[in-house]
């Protein structure tokens, strides 16, 4: 018993966990901690998560729609929502088309893709910085929660609490009820909230009779409504809606002959959606609702003065000038047409709405160069001076102010009449200094121009800033047998019950009368010489009585033509926003062809007349502009076709034919 040993004291050696032992530790280990973390994850981020309990309230936005004079529709404004459509009786394939393109695994997950989010999280950690939106990985429903409950803002906040109210939009209610909610509720841009409406808005047709490509289209739409809008990005949308059916084949949903068949069959959009006529006048239109009407409560029927045909072919006309002219540096171009009555009956602020949304016509001020002159003119006519006055073309000076001709050159003796039909600089400053400036600029307001005169002596070289809308009102008059004429857009405005909240035609006070006898007659004859013979030939319509005016500002950086027939006056500018020099463009190039294009198509819709008050009082004498121009007449009315070139008066130098800078 000597080697016996004593037992030693101390714990005995754990004995080793087998791998079911040890995973089963782990996972309760892990859910102990998970539980600990989602506690703290909804303490967190759910004590100011949005009240659920009004699911089913939609609030809308009023939606305003404008019509033309003859009852087509223009545009529609505002939200525009449809009752909401039971998911059984749609195609099969319209649901399915946003499933696979938004949430392929939606049938499997619990409102949130955890491979998704994982995903989204490396890419927002790889491009921290960058400025860019935030990827979310969204599922269906976290979409939904987002539309129903929470505001666009991208943040982590945000999206833990979508994901909170995703999953409890799985517990509470079915895959087929959160995805019909979602087709309802969500936005496809164009205004239109929920597939009814987007399939109102953009096919006019309800969506029970959406084609497979439609459908594909408008889920290649929830990436992002306005960059991916058949309407604004008509390329852009249809490259992702076949990206929507390339994923429907991978997903089973449609055959590979189904997708062809789908890309085979052309997607018809709404002709009022597709034209996108007259966008800039909405947008006008649309503030002074609210000025007459304040903020809609109730869907809105505006009724206005445009002419869709004789708008698309003032944006037509604006486009194909301006691009014919961007050589010389043309860029943007503006156009207003308004009747006797001061109806705008065209109104085109820009060349592309979609590309810059600045309104031309109203918003911008340029100066108008001798398109102004017309009211030195006048003003002159007014004191006494006639067509027939003489005046010399000659150096002047004016303080410290020294005019010159375009040409540099002086012609000497001339009459008014001639004098304005070629825009010479150094007269219509002469006659401005003698009937005075601010006479000047008192008949300009009297007439309908509205922006700040100045009086200094450039003024009468239209060294004034006006918009297009101004310019033509101002012209009115002297289409209309001189009676003031301001332009308006809006004929009544009433619900959508017939209830008249506004009507333009009640206790209108009687029109004014600012041009008077034979002021009127003068101005009419001389500026009909600028069309025929002066700086505006490129402007002329032959077999129809126009007038109008020239405008050039110094280096060239803006062009005007303002031109005019009996009860119907357009004014056309071209330039640059930024304001810069254009290469030698006058009003009588781009714009004088812009406006001749435009009236081409115009005039025969209008049936004119001839233009009233027009008519030169009687005199023993004849001047020799009446002589020369009853003479080429007699000509044209005998049995040749051509007037014998020796007996037609000579040119004059061939630049005097351009129009000269204020």
């Amino acid at each position: 018993m000597a080697n016996a040993q004593p037992p030693r004291r101390g714990r005995e050696p754990r004995a080793k966990r087998t791998p079911l032992q040890a995973l089963i530790y782990w996972i309760l280990v892990l859910g102990v901690w998970g539980l600990i973390f989602l506690v703290a994850f909804f303490a967190v981020f759910a004590v100011d998560l949005p009240d659920t309990s009004k699911l089913y309230d939609v609030q809308r936005q009023p939606s305003v729609s404008y019509l033309d004079r003859s009852g087509a529709l223009i545009a529609v404004r505002g939200s525009q929502y449809a009752p909401p459509v039971d998911l059984d009786k749609l195609p099969p394939y319209v649901p399915k088309a946003f499933i696979a393109i938004e949430d392929r695994w939606y049938y499997w997950h619990f409102g949130f893709n955890p491979w998704g989010i994982v995903r989204s999280g490396i890419y927002n950690l790889q491009h921290k910085g960058e400025g860019g939106p935030l990827r979310g990985g969204s599922t269906i429903t976290q979409q939904l929660a987002r539309n129903l409950f929470l505001t666009p803002s991208q943040n982590y906040r945000r999206k833990a609490q979508e994901l909170i109210l995703a999953v409890w939009l799985e517990a509470r209610f079915t895959k087929k009820q959160i995805l019909e909610l979602y087709l309802n509720r969500v936005y496809f841009g164009a205004g239109a909230y929920g597939i009814e409406a987007a399939s109102q808005r953009y096919f006019g047709k309800p969506a029970r009779e959406l084609t497979l490509g439609e459908s594909a289209l408008l889920a290649g739409i929830m990436k992002g409504p306005s960059r991916y809008s058949p309407v604004a990005s008509t390329d852009r949308a249809a490259r992702r809606a076949t990206i929507v059916l390339d994923e429907m084949v991978q997903a089973k949903f449609i055959t590979p002959q189904q997708r062809e068949e789908a890309i085979r069959t052309k997607v018809r959009v709404n002709p009022v959606l597709a034209n996108q006529r007259a966008q800039y006048f909405t947008d006008w239109v649309d503030d002074q609702v609210r000025t007459l009407v304040g903020e809609p409560t109730e869907d809105l029927v505006v009724e206005t003065t445009l002419d869709l045909p004789l708008q698309a072919s003032a944006e037509q006309a604006i486009q194909a000038g301006v691009a014919a002219a961007k050589g010389q540096g043309v860029e943007q171009g503006a156009l207003i047409s308004l009747d006797g009555e001061g109806r705008i009956r065209a109104y085109v602020g820009g060349t592309n709405y979609l590309q810059t949304q600045f309104d031309r016509a109203t918003m911008a001020r340029r100066q108008a160069g001798s398109a102004f002159k017309p009211f030195v003119y006048l003003t002159a006519m007014e004191a006494g001076r006639t067509p027939d006055t003489p005046v010399v073309d000659e150096p002047i000076k004016i303080g410290n102010w020294e005019p010159r001709n375009y040409t540099g050159q002086y012609l000497g003796p001339m009459t008014i009449r001639e004098a304005l039909a070629q825009s010479i600089n150094t007269v219509a400053a002469r006659l401005a200094n003698e009937v005075g400036t601010s006479n000047v600029a008192a008949t300009a307001r009297r007439l309908g121009i509205t922006s700040p005169i100045q009086l200094d002596p450039s003024m009468a070289l239209g060294a004034v800033e006006v918009s297009p809308l101004e310019m033509a009102q101002a012209y009115a008059p002297f289409a209309n047998g001189g009676y003031l004429a301001k332009g308006y857009a809006i004929e009544r405005i009433r619900t959508a019950t017939g209830r008249v909240l506004y009507d333009h035609g009640v206790d209108r006070a009687p029109r004014a009368s600012v041009i008077g006898q034979p002021a009127l007659a003068y101005m009419v004859t001389m500026m009909r010489g600028v069309v025929q013979h002066g700086t505006g030939t490129r402007a002329n319509v032959p077999g129809y009585d126009l007038a109008g005016k020239t405008g050039t500002t110094s280096d060239y950086r803006d062009a005007w033509f303002v031109g005019y027939t009996g009860g119907f006056v357009t004014a056309v500018w071209v330039g640059k926003d930024d304001n810069k020099p254009m290469k030698r463009v006058t009003g009588g190039g781009a714009p004088a062809g812009i406006w001749r294009e435009y009236m081409t198509a115009a005039l025969p819709r209008l049936k004119v007349q001839p233009i009233p008050g027009g008519e030169m009082p009687q005199t023993d004498e004849q001047g020799p502009i009446e002589q020369i121009l009853e003479g080429v007449g007699n000509l044209f009315r005998g049995d040749s076709d051509e007037p014998p070139p020796s007996e037609l008066p000579p040119p004059r130098d061939r630049q005097r034919q351009q129009d000269p800078p204020f």
